[in-house]
C-alpha cells in the first residue's frame, strides 16, 4: 500500500533528522511525548524500571541522581527504595518533565524527591555526593557525552555506581563499546552488564578509596 510505504519513509526520515541533530545540540524527547518513555518496553527486559532498579542494589538512606529523569519512570521506584531516610534528585533539561515528575510524586505521597533543571555536562548537577546515579536512554541526546559522564563521576561518592541503559528502539541509541570507552575514560569501571547488543544496561562503579595500610 503506497500510503503505508510513505508513512514508514516519513518516520524513518524523522528519526534520522532527530539523530543527526542531536550530535550538534541537545534534542531530548519533548514533554508532549513523555507517555512514550513512561512505559516499560515489553520486548527488552533490561530496560524495565524494576530491572534497572534491582541492579542498583538500593538501600534505605541512599542518595540517588536520576540524570535525564524524563517523566519519572525510574525516579518514583528509586524514591520508594531509598525511603524513608534516602533521597532522589530528579535532574532534567526540561522544566515540563520535572513538573510531570513532581505531580506524580505528589499523587504517590513521595516527599523525598528534589528537582533540578539543567544540561548534563554543564556543571548544573552539583557536587552531590550520590551513592547511585542512572542514565537511562539519555546519553545519545547529549552533545558532550564525555563532559556529562565526567560530571556524574565527580558527583558520585567513592564506590558509587552509575547505571547506563541503552535500547535500539531509541533514536539516540549508543553502542555498548562506545559507552564503555567513554565511561572508562571518565574513571568508571564496569561491574555488571545485563541484556545484549541491542538493549543493555551497564553498571559502572567509581572506584572506592584505597584502603589505608
Amino acid at each position: 500500500m503506497p500510503w503505508l510505504v510513505g508513512a514508514v519513509a516519513l518516520f524513518a526520515a524523522g528519526v534520522l533528522v532527530w539523530r543527526l541533530s542531536s550530535s550538534r545540540v541537545q534534542v531530548p524527547c519533548p514533554a508532549w511525548l513523555s507517555w512514550l518513555v513512561e512505559l516499560d518496553n515489553p520486548v527488552f527486559r533490561n530496560n524495565r524500571a524494576a530491572a534497572i532498579v534491582a541492579g542498583l542494589q538500593l538501600e534505605p538512606g541512599m542518595s540517588v541522581l536520576d540524570a535525564g529523569c524524563g517523566p519519572g519512570r525510574l525516579t518514583l521506584p528509586m524514591a520508594r527504595a531509598v525511603a524513608p531516610s534516602g533521597s532522589v534528585v530528579a535532574f532534567d533539561l526540561q522544566g515540563e518533565m520535572l513538573a510531570k515528575v513532581e505531580a506524580r510524586a505528589r499523587a504517590a505521597s513521595l516527599s523525598n524527591i528534589s528537582y533540578r533543571q539543567g544540561a548534563l555536562g554543564s556543571g548544573a548537577v552539583g557536587a552531590g555526593p550520590f551513592d547511585r546515579a542512572v542514565l537511562a536512554t539519555v546519553l545519545g541526546e547529549i552533545p558532550d557525552q564525555a563532559a556529562a559522564l565526567g560530571e556524574i563521576f565527580a558527583a558520585l561518592k567513592p564506590g558509587g555506581m552509575l547505571a547506563v541503559t541503552e535500547v535500539i528502539a531509541d533514536p539516540h541509541f549508543q553502542r555498548r563499546s562506545r559507552v564503555l570507552r567513554l565511561a572508562e575514560a571518565a574513571g568508571f569501571r564496569e561491574t555488571l552488564r545485563t541484556g545484549g547488543a541491542l538493549s543493555y544496561t551497564l553498571y559502572l562503579q567509581k572506584p572506592p578509596l584505597a584502603q589505608a595500610p
